[in-house]
């Protein structure tokens, strides 16, 4: 009875969604004689308001039925791979990757799509050895795989870069997405802290009510609409230019060379460094992130987590053709009507803001209302499964901890509501104060989310796969690797060229597993604590010395 409810809300959610496109599209919304609509009308705001009550009707639903906090984190562990693994794919798809994608290849090249040519290799990596060993164990954070092989202090120092990792994330997230969507529909740049606080408000509430199961449930659906969206945009482009005369035939003027490969790291992309890259991070994530590993956790078992995760794979590849197909689609339009790039919005400053500015002002009523709030439901996912799954890192981690875990169920599901809460709000705080970070959405979201993700990993790793490895060189390591990829990713701050992207995440991952295996070699096992300090000030020196390096080399370059 209660899989038949969940396919009904479902099935009316989606059924809706189906009747605005099919209602809408049929109105021409397009861009006036004088060229822009310059804002959504009220049936795209109904569009838009439906979407919102409908993720608040969700929340509201799974509340009235969490009982204990392992629904609440974990959906019971019986949740269908088919769900799982589309949220899992609308966790990792933010408003940043689905506005960047189609800004990336309009303004650089087609190179970023082949991220997706990692994924065979990654799936048989995730699915048949990381997968299998994390559903034999029986957790709820992440981070309890390290506290078994290095005890607390390495699992608090784990989930302490996660927290850190996803708050910084989300806040960027948040911020972006209204950045980029209240210039898009009408309103001045002074309003974007009240778009960040509705977006955010909306998102923790159905989040933190309803537990893993409104999240997932809701997941479902954004993946459904921001899909629409794109395919949609896709459509109207190809209509208002008689064809598919957009697709390009040679390489667009603007693009930059992308070659095979290149041993020169200030080359931007290369074709093999963008499928390593991709490669590195989708393993990294996959293998170290909650999020991730949350949704593994909440099926039955290992062959379920890697249906899931197959699912995701899938859904990635699909996504990625679209968004790729809509950036062809959108820099063929603009080639062709160059009058609409006005200021700043044009190819060669601000290809990431094309995207949300042809929905609004070339698109049919209604239909700008539904794939805006596909810009919303792309955050809104990457949000809602953050704030779930901080909530459990800090309850399972830090709380149960330092409070005991005698705690009643009631008291539990409680307590986690609550952490959502506070969770939600100081990612509505980071967002509204997160400041103008330069360049490319989709080589900012490398530079950012990109500086912890391999050592966060190599914790896992040394925990999985090293047998003689020691917490205080997989922390170490972590440190190692995390300076590493800083360096890499802002060594342009020192006067000399940027770096590659594409190289801070297999730098960092190389860094730290040779740090984390040459430290863990260092005996340390009943030495007293001057030993202990000593050895690590020891360890810290070269970071030290390279902290000053580079600020010296920082001022020295930009005087």
């Amino acid at each position: 009875m209660a899989r038949l409810r969940q396919t009904r809300c479902t099935g009316a959610c989606l059924l809706f969604i189906l009747l605005s496109t099919g209602a809408f599209a049929a109105g021409d919304g397009g861009a006036t004689a004088s060229g822009l609509r310059g804002g959504l009308s009220a049936l795209d705001w109904g569009v838009v308001v439906v979407y919102a009550a409908a993720m608040l009707a969700i929340g509201f639903y799974y509340a009235r039925r969490m009982k204990t906090s392992e629904e609440y984190y974990l959906g019971g562990r019986k949740m269908k791979p088919s769900m799982v693994g589309l949220s899992l794919f609308a966790t990792l798809l933010s408003t940043i990757s689905y506005l960047a994608v189609p800004g990336e290849l309009m303004k650089h090249g087609p190179i970023a799509l082949l991220n997706v040519v990692a994924l065979p290799v990654v799936f048989v990596i995730v699915g048949y050895l990381l997968i299998p060993f994390i559903m034999r164990l029986p957790i709820t954070s992440a981070y309890e795989i390290l506290e078994t092989k290095f005890g607390r202090p390495t699992r608090l120092f784990g989930s302490a870069v996660f927290l850190l990792i996803r708050l910084v994330w989300m806040g960027l997230v948040v911020f972006t997405a209204s950045k980029v969507i209240v210039p898009a529909i009408g309103l001045s740049p002074d309003k974007i802290p009240y778009v960040i606080v509705v977006l955010g408000a909306v998102t923790v509430i159905y989040s933190s009510m309803g537990g893993l199961q409104a999240v997932v449930l809701t997941d479902t659906i954004q993946t459904f609409i921001l899909f629409v969206g794109a395919v949609v945009c896709v459509v109207i482009i190809t209509v208002r230019m008689g064809g598919v005369g957009w697709f390009p035939t040679e390489w667009s003027p603007n693009w930059d060379t992308q070659p095979l490969f290149s041993f020169d790291p200030t080359v931007r992309v290369t074709m093999v460094g963008m499928v390593g890259m991709g490669i590195v991070w989708w393993i990294c994530t996959a293998g170290s992130d909650q999020m991730a590993i949350q949704r593994y956790l909440a099926t039955r078992d290992a062959k379920a987590a890697r249906t899931a995760f197959l699912i995701n794979c899938i859904a990635d590849v699909l996504v990625t053709i679209v968004l790729g197909l809509l950036g062809f689609a959108l820099l063929g339009f603009f080639l062709a009507n160059p009058q609409y790039q006005l200021g700043e919005l044009n190819l060669e400053r601000d290809a990431d803001s094309l995207f949300p500015y042809f929905i609004v002002n070339f698109m049919g009523y209604g239909m700008a209302g539904l794939v805006i709030s596909g810009l919303l439901a792309a955050a809104m996912s990457s949000l809602s499964s953050g704030v779930n799954s901080g909530a459990t890192v800090v309850n399972t981690d830090f709380l149960d901890y330092f409070l005991g875990e005698g705690a009643t169920e009631e008291k539990k599901v409680r307590m986690a509501k609550w952490t959502s809460v506070v969770i939600g709000v100081l990612v509505i705080l980071l967002g509204i104060v997160e400041g103008k970070i330069p360049g490319n959405l989709f080589e900012v979201t490398q530079k950012t989310n990109g500086l912890f993700v391999a050592p966060l990993f190599g914790l896992f790793f040394f925990a999985m796969f090293v047998p003689f490895a020691t917490g205080f060189g997989a922390v170490w390591g972590s440190i190692y690797g995390f300076v590493a990829a800083f360096l890499v990713a802002f060594w342009d701050l020192t006067g000399g060229p940027a770096l590659s992207f594409t190289w801070i995440y297999p730098v960092s991952l190389i860094v730290n597993i040779a740090v984390g295996c040459g430290l863990s070699l260092i005996p340390m096992r009943d030495k007293s604590r001057a030993y202990k300090t000593a050895v690590s000030a020891v360890c810290a020196v070269p970071l030290v010395a390279v902290g000053c390096a580079f600020t010296w080399a920082c001022f020295a370059g930009n005087p």
